[in-house]
């Protein structure tokens, strides 16, 4: 293989190639890039036996072929070239030679043979939706994702789609996201969960939010097309929460108040809050939310002033869920609905239902 290409973009495409490559494997071939020489293009490939990215790059190519480097040296190495272009020449004995300038490196590879095949997506009629859309809709659910490994579909994202609607939800045990939006799709109803690595990387994939993000469905893959990207992921197999059912149907109290001035005041009461489990104590009287907290280190208190309709409850949260949720609704105000202090704290849109964020209350 000889390629000729520019330096900046193959280090660029190498580097988001780069994060979906296995850190450390019993497999060496995966702990590499996949470089491919063919005709006018060179093709990259990263993939992690979860997660697989490839994209495609113009390049002068001299002698098609293929080679594995390892991604960190070789990122590394793309990182700190001098010239504007470089030469990428390997031997039949998987000997790399990187020349750029008055820079070269001769690094070691491994046989192309060695890597394995991205899963093939046959799917029906795609999901074609606006980049800057779902970037926002993954960015407002996947914080609640769980992290725990008793049951792996919760540490995804659900994806239901039907009735021109896309619907993301996220659920950890303690809190639920759901962020809703319209959608022009023409294919028969589907829902799935997409891992939440995988959503993070089309996230930092997009570059033009009035673009579109292209997505095909198979029985248990994935694939994004981002760009000149492609992200081809497993999907999470197992019984999702029955979300709706966590979901109460009334409140006897509502609150509807400046998200801003909400934010400022929880995170004022927690300062004094090291450890999670000690709650903040919200008590939503007439006109009014007193917030306080009583640690080891002291007392704080706050309050603000908001349209309260309804019964007064007292009710103790995680302080870092409630930001979760409030820095999330990016609206200027927010309806919040209690029941009891043993029932969860709603965070809805004052109109429509574009989001929805539930927590579930602290003994205080």
């Amino acid at each position: 293989m000889k390629i000729i290409c520019d330096s900046a973009k193959l280090a660029k495409a190498c580097m988001n190639i780069q994060r979906t490559v296995s850190a450390k494997s019993t497999i060496p071939a995966i702990e590499g890039i996949l470089i491919d020489a063919l005709g006018d293009n060179i093709r990259l490939t990263g993939y992690d036996l979860e997660v697989g990215t490839e994209t495609y790059l113009p390049a002068e190519v001299e002698e098609n072929g293929s080679i594995i480097l390892n991604a960190k040296n070789f990122c590394d190495i793309l990182r700190m070239l001098p010239a504007e272009s470089v030469m990428i020449e390997s031997d039949e004995r998987n000997i790399c030679k990187i020349k750029s300038g008055e820079t070269e490196y001769s690094i070691i590879g491994t046989s192309s043979d060695e890597y394995p095949d991205l899963p093939t997506v046959s799917a029906g009629f795609p999901i074609v939706i606006q980049e800057g859309l779902l970037k926002d809709m993954i960015r407002k659910t996947v914080f609640s994702v769980s992290t725990s490994e008793r049951n792996p579909v919760h540490s995804g994202v659900k994806f239901e789609i039907s009735d021109g609607k896309i619907v993301l939800i996220a659920v950890d045990g303690a809190r639920l996201a759901i962020r809703r939006e319209d959608i022009d799709y023409r294919g028969s109803d589907v829902s799935f969960v997409v891992p939440a690595k995988t959503l993070s990387e089309v996230v930092k994939l997009g570059e033009d939010d009035e673009k579109t993000y292209s997505i095909s469905v198979g029985k248990r893959h994935i694939c994004f097309e981002v760009g000149e990207y492609r992200v081809i992921s497993r999907l999470l197999e197992g019984n999702f929460i029955d979300y709706k059912a966590a979901i109460p149907l009334s409140a006897t109290t509502t609150v509807t108040a400046e998200t801003r001035r909400l934010i400022e005041c929880v995170e004022r009461t927690a300062l004094i809050i090291t450890d999670r489990s000690n709650p903040i104590r919200c008590a939503v009287e007439h006109e009014r939310i007193r917030f306080s907290s009583v640690t080891a280190i002291g007392t704080a208190n706050d309050k603000m002033y908001a349209t309260v309709i309804g019964n007064d409850v007292e009710i103790g949260f995680n302080s870092k869920f409630i930001l979760d949720a409030l820095k999330a609704c990016e609206t200027d105000e927010v309806k919040l609905e209690f029941n009891s202090a043993n029932q969860p704290i709603l965070i809805l849109p004052t109109e429509g239902d574009r989001f929805l964020f539930l927590v579930l209350p602290v003994r205080i």
